[in-house]
């Protein structure tokens, strides 16, 4: 019997729909997904047993609009899991992972359901259906054919148990890298921590006064932690032991994730000939903007010929100064680098990173990033105390338009805690949608990072990468605020992997912007602007280091395609990393240490075969700031055109279409290597 006190069971009564945090016991999450998966089962049965000749109404639209509860409950849990997660979650998240999956594969099984969908599909020429209907009957017809819908027999049973498997895997994968990184600890004396600044041993004494050993300092591996320690500690030996602890994680133990890798990657592999296709990415690229490996290929391999010799510049000029600081002879390792880099660029440019903190208060931030949407899209934030949230540090927001009409919730969570992973990303609790009737559901987004904690003596005080992240993942934001689609399948963010992190990156742009920078970079005890000379620093540095970033990004690709582009099983994991990042390699090889056993994007994040997508989308995203440095950064036009033709549409139409329609053409690197200062070859 359902217990009738569970909130999941029926729909929120609260305004807007918004979650009731405080009302949520753990034991909600299993029965609501077990009554979700009943429901929908019979909203199936209802569909495939109709007698009516199939629709799109009764059918497409249907299918779209069942599974209700099954949503609710999901939406709310896979987010507090990554963000607020429990020994007891994870258990329950085991159990749930099986069950949505194999409710998944039945559903995508069910041969009566795909037999209307086909019909429908078949005649779609007659329907005379709009650019959006006309997507959510391709989508569905693809996401059925590409789920095993067209498998017959055995195939199908086997389609059935990789699947199920695989979730489990990936689950797996990502609890593991959650669970070492909680126990990957480096404590520290006083007299560990020469050059590493005040505010950070501030926050290392302040981590260690937590786990109960005041007067000492402890250092993890989580970014705010860790990043400050490879940038400014003097001590060498300490940079390469934790540089190693962190690389070498979940690679041995109890959390050892080197099986799992060659199990997620292997069984990618069976399904996607299964369906078909020769390698898994073969499948996944079907359907991005790429549209197939040798496009991925093109793009990575265009971008190493043109960085590779900017690195190789960049390496000799900072071999030769660490060598000139030291006196002796420097070869440079990879834990090297951050420290010797910022040595260099403050000589350089007479200021390193941690000048800018004091000027990004985070309270300041939140300020000009939500400004940012105010100035571009008549967007307005407003703190609201009274909505509920899922833990003490976090905010949440209601969203205006110009006009005061509601948008939508925003939930913040700036801080690293051990309940959360590490990283930072946005999700929702509600996505947009356009009911039957004709009313809106707005949408209930949440930000999740990792930001520099406040200190008994200093509020939170953010480095420069800090706010980048912050207006990259406020861009994901915007993405599913400004939403406007009829069907939330296609709301957002859902949209081709190679075209989801371009309006994110599209806001990294504004932050070498002058005009923008100075609207709510001030002091945090005096109030007084960043001074002129430390902004421009700022801006001319940001092109600093732009070869060591590019090849360090451009090897995730390769590990990524090295894992999945491929139609033989992995045997050998350090093999496979080494032989993909030989062509782009920056420091020597490093015995014992891989990327692969934590790398959460492509084994348990969804961007296996798409990590590339963050170069494919500064691609686009330095194209399509072009034309707003022609424009001018807050020309309204230019705003109004990539807030109708990009924003506000989410997947309802190819990512190409879209694009072309804002920009009037098809994407080049020109743009790219223009705001980075790289010769082009190709010209």
């Amino acid at each position: 019997m359902l217990n009738s006190q569970n909130i999941f069971l029926r729909p929120f009564t609260t305004v807007h729909q918004m979650t009731p945090f405080d009302k949520i016991q753990n034991s909600y999450y299993e029965e609501a997904v077990d009554a979700g998966i009943a429901e929908q089962r019979a909203e199936i049965a209802a569909i495939t047993g109709n007698a009516a000749a199939p629709t799109f109404a009764n059918t497409i639209v249907a299918l779209e609009r069942s599974g209700a509860t099954l949503d609710r409950v999901l939406n709310v849990f896979y987010p507090l899991l990554e963000a607020n997660s429990s020994p007891e979650l994870m258990e329950i998240s085991q159990r749930i992972a099986k069950k949505t999956s194999d409710w998944s594969t039945e559903m995508s099984l069910n041969e009566a359901l795909w037999q209307r969908i086909k019909t429908v599909y078949d005649h779609r020429a007659a329907l005379n259906l709009d650019t959006e209907d006309s997507m959510l009957l391709q989508n569905t017809y693809d996401g059925f054919a590409r789920s095993g819908a067209l498998l017959q027999g055995a195939d199908r049973e086997r389609y059935k148990q990789l699947s199920t498997r695989l979730s489990e895997l990936t689950l797996q994968f990502g609890q593991n890298v959650l669970k070492e990184q909680n126990l990957t600890e480096m404590w520290l004396t006083k007299d560990d921590l020469e050059g590493i600044p005040e505010a950070t041993v501030e926050a290392y004494a302040l981590a260690a006064k937590n786990k109960g050993r005041e007067g000492e300092y402890l250092v993890t591996v989580s970014y705010p932690s860790y990043a400050p320690f490879m940038k400014f500690s003097a001590r060498a030996d300490l940079r390469e032991k934790l540089y190693k602890m962190n690389c070498s994680r979940n690679t041995k133990g109890e959390y050892s994730n080197i099986e799992v890798m060659k199990e997620i990657s292997l069984t990618r592999m069976q399904i996607a000939n299964l369906l078909g296709y020769k390698t898994y990415s073969e499948y996944v690229l079907a359907r991005r903007m790429a549209e197939n490996p040798t496009n991925v290929y093109n793009l990575l391999n265009r971008l190493r010929d043109a960085y590779m010799p900017v690195w190789e510049k960049e390496k000799a000029e900072l071999t030769e100064f660490a060598t000139a600081e030291t006196g002796k002879a420097v070869t440079l390792n990879a834990w090297d680098y951050s420290y010797w880099a910022n040595r260099l660029k403050s000589a350089k440019y007479a200021f390193d990173d941690e000048q800018l903190r004091p000027y990004f208060m985070l309270d300041n931030v939140i300020e000009g990033v939500f400004g940012l949407a105010t100035r571009l899209y008549g967007l307005h934030f407003t703190y609201d105390q009274n909505i509920i949230v899922f833990h003490p540090e976090v905010r949440g927001y209601n969203v205006t338009d110009a006009d005061g009409n509601f948008v939508g919730i925003l939930y913040t969570d700036f801080h690293p805690r051990e309940s959360k992973r590490s990283g930072a990303w946005m999700t929702e609790f509600l996505p947009e949608e356009i009911t039957e009737s004709g009313d809106t559901i707005h949408p209930h987004i949440t930000l999740t990072m990792n930001f520099t904690k406040p200190t008994a003596t200093k509020p939170a005080l953010l480095s420069f990468s800090e706010v980048e992240t912050f207006l990259h993942e406020f861009g994901h934001a915007i993405h599913g605020l400004l939403a406007a689609t009829k069907y939330k399948s296609m709301s957002g963010t859902s949209v081709y992997r190679d075209f989801v992190e371009f309006p994110s990156q599209f806001n990294e742009n504004f932050l070498r912007q002058k005009e923008y920078v100075d609207g709510f970079a001030r002091h945090y005890e005096t109030g007084e602007p960043m001074p002129q000379e430390l902004l421009d620093k700022m801006i001319s540095a940001a092109r600093f280091g732009v070869g060591y970033a590019c090849l360090r990004q451009l090897g995730f690709g390769y590990i990524d395609m090295a894992w999945h582009d491929r139609t033989a099983p992995v045997t050998d994991t350090y093999a496979l990393e080494y032989d993909a990042l030989k062509q782009v390699a920056t420091f020597p090889t490093v015995e014992g240490c891989v990327t692969s056993p934590q790398f959460n994007h492509i084994f348990s994040g969804g961007y296996a075969s798409g990590y590339y997508s963050y170069k494919w989308s500064e691609m686009l995203d330095s194209d399509a700031f072009s034309v707003f440095l022609r424009n001018g950064i807050f020309d309204p036009a230019t705003a109004k055109s990539f807030k109708d033709n990009i924003l506000t549409r989410g997947g309802t139409e190819h990512p190409m279409t879209l694009y072309k329609r804002f920009r009037g053409q098809e994407p080049t690197i020109d743009a790219l290597l223009k705001r980075d200062g790289v010769p082009n070859p190709g010209k």
